[in-house]
Formats: C-alpha cells, structure tokens, sequence
C-alpha cells in the first residue's frame, strides 16, 4: 500500500508564490504610473522651453519693428536732421537695439536647437525604452504565472489521483473480507487497487518535477529577471532626471552666452550718449542758418519839426499840372514810360482792331520785348521757381548750395570716369580675344559718356565761376563791425541827399524833385492798350544796396553797393524785392542783397521785420 502526502498539505505548500506574484505585478503597476509621469514632466519642461523661445522671438521681432519705425526715411528732410550728435546718437541707439533683437533670436535659436529639438528626440527615445522594459516584464510575468498553472495542474491531478487510489483501496479491502465475492471480483479489485496506486506514484513524480521547476523558475525570476528589468528601468528614469538637469543648465548658459554682447551694445549706446555735443550742434546751426548779412546800421534821426519846402521846379511841376498840388512821383500816369502795361484810353478805331494785330506790332518793338520778358522773369520768380544759380538765397546759404552743387556734378563726373575706365579696359579684352565680343560694340557707349563727361565739366566751370563770384562778394570776418550805414553813407552821399530830398504828399505817399523826374518818350503801340490796366506802382519806401548785384538777366536791375533806391513791391516769399531808381528803370534785386525801409504811411506799406 503506497503513502501519499495529504493534498491540502501540497495545496498549502505551494500557495505563497500566488501572492508574490500578485505583489510584483503591483509593483510594475507602480513603476509604470511613475515612469509615466516623468516623461509628462520632461514633456511639460519642453513646452516651457517652447514657448519662452516664442517669446524672445516675439520680443526680437518687436524690437526691430520699433528701431525700424524710428529709423529715417531715405531722401528726406529728416534723414537730414541725423547730422547733429544728439541725432547721431539716437540712431546708434536704434542700430544697437536691432544688434539687441539679434541676441534674442540667437537665444530662441539656440534654445530651440540645443533644448527643444534634443529633449523631442530624447522623450521618444525614452518611450521606446520604457515600452520595451516593461514588455519584457509583463512577459516575464507572463511566464512565472503559466509555470504557476502548471503546477496546479500537475497538484491537482496529484490530488485526484490519490483520492482514487485511496477509494480502490477501500474496495478492494471491502470485496476480499467479503466471503460471498468470488476470488475472480477479488483479483480484480486488488488489480485496480494496484492500478490506481501507480497513478497516484506517477501524478506525485510529475506534481514533484513541476514543483522543482516552479521553484527554479520563480527563483529565477524574482531574484534574476525582475530586478534586472528593475534595473534597467531605474537606470532610464535616472537618465532622464540626469537629462532634465542638464537641459536645465543648457537654458541658462544659452541666456549667459550672449549677455557679453548685449552688454556690448549697452555699451556702444552709452558710448553714443556720451559723444552728444551741445557746443557742436549749436555750432552747426548757426552754420545751416548763416545767412552772411551784416548787422543793420543805426538809424538816423529824422526831425520833421522843419516845414518842409518846395522848389521852384516843383512848384512849376505842379502848377503845369493844372490842380495846384503836388502829385506822386510814381503815381501818376507817364505815357513815355519804358514800362509798357500802362493804361491808355482807346480809340474806336483801336478798339477795332483785332488782338493779333496789335500783338504782333508789339513784339516788332525790341524794348516792349525786353519789359515783357523782365514781367515774364519776376512772375516765374514769384512762382517759385528758383533760379539756377541761386541767387535768391542769402549769399552764404548760396555758397553752400553752389558748393554742394561742384561737389555732386564732379561725384558724376567720376562715376562716368569710371564707367568710361571699365568700357575702355573691356574694349581692350575685346581687341585681344575676338571672341569674348565685338570691340566695335562699345564705340557708342564710349561715345556717349564722353559727350556726358563733357558736359559735365562744362556745367562744373559755369557753377564754380558763380562760387567764386559769391566767396569774392562775401565780406571778411574783421570787417563786418566797420560796414555800418555811416559808412555807406560817407562812401555814398548822393544816395543818402537823395532819400533825403523826398516829399511826403497829403494823402501819405512820396513825391521827389522834378529833376530827379526823367520821361522818356516811346511811340505807343497799340497793343500796349491790351497790357496797361495796372498803374505804375507807388513808393512804398527805400532800401540801401548791401552787395553788389549785376541783373544780368531779363526783369532784373544792377545796383552798387551802398546805392540808395526806391521800393515799389516788397518780397512776396520768392526772395525777390521789387526796386526803382528813376521813372526809367525799375526790376527785382535779391532781397538778401539790400537793407529795406519801409514807410509806415505808405499805402500797402507793411511792418519790415
């Protein structure tokens, strides 16, 4: 009869490494969950790198949009205003600001490349190590768990086969003590006895190997597998905490590399305030706005408790006129005038007459040309339309302009030089190798800048002969306090006995001498008829030539200087002012060119600032 172990004793043997399977499933849970979690974290550290590059970019691009506003416009008058160190220094200050915003993208760049772009790849990296650590312990688990129901199978099999050797053991007892049972029944209860009996002896060998290899496996696997895979988890979570340290320290030293050039372009903005200069800046407005005038001189006492006589010829002057009072100088009509808009009364027979025909007998007549011409050139002049030779301006502002002039005709000249240098050393490659190009080709073009270049030197001559016109006129520093009006007018007593000898009429305007009063007589034509509704202009006070100013050109009158003249329109604005010497000969000077004094009485007189 075979012993056996009882089955629940086996049962309760092998019961223990249920749990521990159950506790290291646990702990993967765990592992899992926190492992999770730290890729979370890395991920969340990415997204804050992310958006702090967005914002250094966002940032930079503010900056450079705000350097860009505050920038000047090319060919402007404000680009004008950056030539004081107060400006210059406010544009270095937008230079380095853009320098600035470079920085800032070079951060967002280098965050970018070295945080961003390492810590993506890096989590990917580390999700493809995590997946396969635990697959390799969930598969681990796996197996130790199959080999646990193995050997339940094998204990309960064990079991079961005990139990029927038991119960034909019983039988067997049961059938040889019974005397009523045949020898045959017996033999063949004891025949299953026995069967049974080596069932249950190979169940318990098969329970006993399943339960040696259990125990090796389980060994195995808790002391060998798991805490290998352990290991290799741990090791990952500890690269990864390595890894978000260091990307941590890669986020300041990116900000720490280029704190030496921002601290550079600090620099250069306080190097650029420093450099302001108060005394160089009002020094060069006072060259912008140098006009070259000297300062008025004292103004003479006019004592008008002295009654105020007549001549003899004036007095013959004004009864010849028939009214008995003295008329203005210039208010009354002269038909002999040189000036040809004098209104005239028309004849029927005139009046007749077709416009073309009187037109063309007025320009037959050379000095109605001249008058039309010199009417045409003050128009255009109180147009706006600046002369060429810029004789409107102040004589210093002129010598700039004329000098600013050379200089960018001879800027020209050698870019057309240039040009010309590059043809010729073309034309010789062509010559030498025929089969880089036609040398003919570039005749032409070699031609045209010649002809260019020409003329380029001939308007250079023409505006440096007025340069040096004005630099000759301009008068030295030493002798500004000696050129005062007594001085002019010891040099010019004419002019001064003549300003002297005028007349104020009853009604507030000007009358002279009858022989300062010179007519000349012109035979009228009839198309002065279609141009004399203005009459000539009255005196409205006198001015003393500063320079001298040779009117060359057509509506203009020379004048010496120190000559005293009458003015009869004051400067609209076109730098233009309107003068008379006798009845014969009147035009425009420069207004920069003669000091005015203006009567107050006079009618259309205005205050002279």
């Amino acid at each position: 009869m075979v012993s056996l172990p009882h089955p629940s004793l086996l049962h309760g043997a092998v019961s223990a490494p249920c749990l521990c399977c159950r506790k290291g499933k646990d702990q993967f849970d765990n592992l899992e969950k926190h492992t999770q979690w730290g890729i979370d974290v890395l991920e969340k550290y990415i997204k804050f790198v992310k958006e702090r590059t967005e914002i250094e970019l966002s940032y930079a691009k503010q900056l450079r949009n705000l350097s860009k506003k505050y920038q000047p416009k090319k060919n402007s008058k404000e680009e004008e205003e950056y030539r004081y160190t107060s400006t210059r220094a406010f544009l270095a200050t937008l230079n380095e600001m853009n320098d600035y915003a470079g920085q800032h993208e070079v951060i967002s760049e280098n965050m970018t490349s070295l945080i961003t772009a390492e810590l993506t790849r890096y989590v990917q990296e580390l999700k493809q190590e995590r997946k396969s650590h635990f697959h390799d312990g969930r598969k681990a688990q796996q197996h130790i768990e199959t080999c646990w129901k193995q050997l339940e199978a094998s204990k309960r099999r064990f079991e079961r086969d005990c139990k029927e050797a038991d119960r034909a053991q019983q039988y067997f007892e049961k059938m040889d003590a019974d005397i009523n049972v045949t020898k045959a029944d017996v033999e063949k209860a004891r025949q299953q006895a026995q069967l049974r009996h080596q069932m249950a002896e190979d169940s318990k060998a098969e329970y006993s190997s399943t339960l040696q290899k259990f125990n090796s496996e389980q060994h195995e696997h808790y002391y060998t597998h798991i805490p290998n895979i352990f290991q290799k988890i741990q090791e990952m979570e500890e690269r990864r905490i390595v890894r978000i340290g260091e990307s941590m320290k890669t986020f300041a030293e990116v900000d720490r590399q280029v704190i030496p050039i921002i601290g550079k372009c600090l620099d250069e903005i306080t190097k650029a305030a420093e450099s302001v200069d108060h005394k160089n800046d009002s020094q060069m407005v006072i060259e912008a706005f140098k006009s070259g005038f000297e300062p008025p001189g004292d103004v003479d006492f006019e004592d008008f408790t002295q009654p105020m006589k007549r001549t003899v010829s004036e007095s013959s002057l004004s009864n010849s006129r028939g009214d008995g009072k003295s008329e203005p100088k210039f208010g009354s009509k002269s038909k002999g005038k040189l000036w040809p808009f004098i209104k005239k009364n028309k004849s029927p027979k005139q009046q007749k007459e077709p416009l073309s025909h009187r037109f063309n007998e007025f320009m037959t007549s050379k000095p109605k040309i001249h008058c039309f011409r010199s009417l045409k050139r003050g128009l255009s002049l109180k147009l706006g339309a600046g002369p060429e030779d810029f004789s409107n301006l102040p004589p210093e502002q002129r010598r700039k302009k004329l000098q600013q002039k050379v200089d960018e005709l001879n800027r020209d000249i050698q870019k057309e030089m240039d040009s010309r240098d590059a043809l010729t050393k073309m034309k010789d490659v062509y010559i030498k190798n025929p089969q880089m190009g036609d040398a003919a080709s570039v005749d032409h073009r070699l031609a045209e800048l010649g002809q260019n270049i020409e003329k380029l030197r001939l308007e250079v001559q023409k505006f440096e002969g007025w340069l040096a016109e004005v630099e000759g006129r301009l008068p030295a520093r030493s002798e500004q306090h000696r050129r005062q009006s007594g001085v002019y007018e010891a040099q010019n007593p004419s002019g001064v006995n003549s300003c002297a000898q005028d007349r104020e009429s009853p009604d507030g305007s000007y009358t002279e001498e009858q022989s300062q009063e010179t007519e000349m007589k012109v035979p009228a034509t009839d198309f002065d008829d279609e141009f004399d509704d203005e009459e000539p202009l009255p005196t409205i006070g006198t001015c003393k030539a500063l320079y001298t100013f040779e009117g060359q050109n057509e509506g203009t009158i020379s004048v010496a200087e120190g000559e005293m003249l009458y003015v009869i329109e004051e400067d609209k604005g076109d730098g233009w002012t309107r003068i008379r010497r006798n009845e014969d000969e009147e035009g425009y000077v420069p207004t920069s060119y003669v000091e005015v004094y203006l009567d107050k009485n006079a009618k259309g007189a205005m205050t002279y600032i």
